[in-house]
């Protein structure tokens, strides 16, 4: 597990016991674009399956940033639902966070990290990420206008998967 400190006491962990799953909730679903409107159980999910970082204001510990990273931990990572709360933005969290994912991955020998960006390009080529140089080799299956029950064969609200017989 990773922590980290900065010297204005910041606080950087992997640990996800530590994430509050309701405030990244809310931050997702309510004010990032990628994630508007999305389920408290799609997020939990998503962070169970993931390798989790969260940022902790210094004093009363408060959550204050998050960022995910769908690994192998061993070639290839995706950095994602990476979010700073808007009154703790300006103070360099997002380029720190960014870099604290992108040196434990390393760490851990993943060579390729891959994420998507609307609007914080600047953030991220701090920390070395740069454009795709033949974005035409990549190829996407983007099936989020689909409704689930029709991806996964459950219920919208969580029901039984649906029957196979071979």
């Amino acid at each position: 597990m990773l922590t980290l400190t900065r010297d204005d006491g910041y606080l950087l962990s992997t640990d996800p016991d530590r994430i509050d799953l309701d405030r990244v909730h809310h931050w997702l679903s309510t004010d990032a674009y990628w994630a508007i409107g999305r389920s408290r159980e799609t997020v939990a999910r998503a962070f169970a399956g993931s390798l989790p970082f969260g940022v902790y204001r210094p004093g009363d510990g408060r959550q204050v940033a998050v960022a995910r990273a769908v690994t192998d931990q061993a070639t290839f990572a995706w950095l994602c639902d990476v979010y700073v709360d808007p009154g703790e933005r300006g103070r360099g969290l997002g380029s720190w966070l960014a870099q604290a994912v992108r040196d434990h991955l390393d760490t851990l020998g993943v060579r390729r990290i891959l994420l998507a960006t609307n609007d914080a390009h600047g953030v991220y080529a701090k920390v070395g990420f740069t454009p795709l140089p033949d974005p035409r080799r990549w190829m996407q299956l983007d099936r989020r206008d689909e409704p689930v029950s029709q991806l996964t064969g459950k219920e919208q609200s969580g029901g039984s998967p649906l029957t196979v017989e071979a």
